[in-house]
């Protein structure tokens, strides 16, 4: 079993739009996606899970694009 992760990177907007644009070519064509973060290569099943949150406190606002998934053993 991997160990537990909770990590939060920064991207330029060119190398964010280029991310977001591979997942949806990816979800479009049905396939699993790939991405590396912060040296670590994960594989996105297509069976994953989308969803997109919205959060508020005070004067800061947040929006998460998320991908859910359990891997299987």
């Amino acid at each position: 079993m991997k160990e537990d992760r909770d990590i939060e990177k920064d991207y330029p907007t060119e190398e964010f739009v280029a991310k977001l644009r591979r997942l949806a070519d990816a979800l479009e064509n049905g396939d699993k996606f790939e991405i590396q973060i912060a040296g670590e290569r994960i594989y996105v099943p297509v069976r994953a899970q989308y969803n997109i949150e919205h959060e508020r406190e005070g004067a800061e606002e947040e929006i998460e694009f998320q991908i859910k998934w359990k891997n299987e053993s």
